[in-house]
């Protein structure tokens, strides 16, 4: 016999449901975002040159667009933005990677060096600051850094016989990536068709949603694209000036840096100052020149360039930003921490999306 508190709780199950799934446009959108984010989960090992090359089709789908508004015809724009996409990962691969990890094998390679001038500096604190630290403490300190370091070399040993592997494996990819990105960007509508026939009809919801994120999310992409290199070609060219080592590679991560807001730019901080430290000492004129053109290249990339390139950026609060790198970065790494903003900004017009629905159905049944 069903009693009365039966019904109630069946009352508030079919309310939850109806609060939150209003119409069967809002199931729609729920389905595709929980079976799209399960399989991207679940496949991301599996086919992340895939999803690379869609992401990579993606950007370059803006430049394709420009030049079709010129009045060019899609094939040879097409042709033309993926000649560039290739000349620009040539540059990369075979002018750039080299560069930067020969800095790297150098910095290595003087890391002995290193560790044993910062040694020489660390133990004259107890001589100057003996109020604060003990040689003892001192001596405990330096005794555990080199036990880690020790360590660490072991690991990246250990770690080699995989490596080849892992060169084998972005060997491939690099073949394979550019093939599906030109296919990806050439047959855009046929491929657009075969994964829509498979989508609901009453998928209005979706479609909006998606319009509201998909001119935002490519401006940031690409604008992050434009101001990482920015930041790394200027970065180097000041570096290099100044005659700081490992300029290049110092370059590459200012430009990274960019990448994880509000972090990023911390983390750069110090192999930056390091550098110049043990090459000039903190006194020397070299490392204020240094201190300053680093202070001023973060400071033209906050007041000047994020405001011209992503103007038309959401407004995401600080803290919803964060816990985004955090969330979509423990996800998928590298890609979750690249993608956290514009993902967060899907969430966003998601749920601002949701109670315009909810507030239409109810005020059709007034």
């Amino acid at each position: 016999m069903t009693t009365q508190t039966d019904f109630s709780n069946l009352t508030f199950i079919r309310d939850f449901f109806h609060r939150f799934l209003p119409n069967s446009q809002a199931i729609v959108l729920a389905v595709i975002l929980i079976v799209g984010s399960l399989l991207i989960y679940a496949l991301s090992g599996l086919l992340m040159p895939v999803f690379a090359s869609v992401v990579l089709a993606y950007l370059l789908e803006g430049l394709v667009a420009k030049a079709e508004r010129k009045k060019l015809p899609r094939l040879p724009a097409v042709y033309l933005v993926f000649s560039g996409f290739m000349a620009i990962l040539g540059f990369m691969i075979f002018v750039l990677m080299p560069m930067v990890s020969g800095q790297a094998v150098q910095l290595v390679q003087n890391i002995p060096e290193i560790v044993k001038s910062a040694q020489t500096e660390i133990m004259n604190l107890p001589v100057m600051y003996p109020q604060f630290i003990s040689e003892s403490r001192i001596r405990e300190i330096m005794f555990t850094v080199q036990r880690e370091l020790l360590k660490y070399g072991q690991d990246v040993i250990s770690s080699s016989a995989s490596s080849v592997l892992g060169i084998a494996t972005t060997i491939v990819y690099l073949f394979l990536v550019p093939f599906m990105v030109f296919f990806f960007l050439k047959d855009k509508k046929l491929i657009l068709d075969w994964f829509i026939q498979f989508l609901p009809r009453d998928r209005h919801l979706t479609v909006r949603v998606w319009n509201e994120v998909d001119v935002q999310i490519g401006n940031y992409v690409r604008g992050k694209f434009v101001e990482v290199f920015i930041l790394w070609f200027v970065s180097y060219i000041a570096y290099s000036t100044l005659g700081l080592n490992y300029a290049m590679l110092l370059a590459v991560l200012m430009g990274l840096s960019v990448v994880i807001p509000y972090v990023g730019a911390t983390l750069v901080t110090f192999p930056v100052l390091a550098v110049a430290y043990i090459q000039w000492g903190v006194t020397s004129d070299q490392f204020m020149y240094v201190v300053i053109v680093y202070s001023v290249i973060q400071a033209l990339d906050g007041v000047v360039l994020v405001p011209l390139l992503f103007s038309e950026a959401v407004n995401l609060h600080p803290v919803a930003i964060i816990v985004a790198i955090f969330f979509f970065g423990g996800l998928w790494g590298f890609w979750g921490v690249f993608f956290a903003i514009p993902l967060a900004t899907l969430v966003k017009a998601v749920l601002t999306a949701w109670p315009r629905i909810e507030d239409k159905h109810m005020s059709s049944n007034l």
